[in-house]
């Protein structure tokens, strides 16, 4: 089964910053979840956290920083 994993950091409107999660399979509309950090260090932790236990599940890592 082909599925996917996204995660991405970005700034909220009152200082905060969000983790977004989106899962899936490949075709389809996915899932997604927001978690919410008081800091972009926080936020970038979590997401650091949760790729390292998705790459041991399988998933590749593939990033693209704008």
């Amino acid at each position: 089964m082909h599925r996917f994993y996204q995660m991405f950091v970005t700034p909220g409107l009152f200082d905060d910053w969000s983790l977004i999660n989106e899962w899936g399979r490949v075709g389809s509309p996915g899932n997604v979840r927001k978690e919410w950090f008081d800091t972009q260090e926080e936020a970038i932790v979590a997401g650091n956290k949760l790729c390292t236990a998705k790459c041991k599940k399988g998933y590749r890592t593939i990033r693209t920083e704008k």
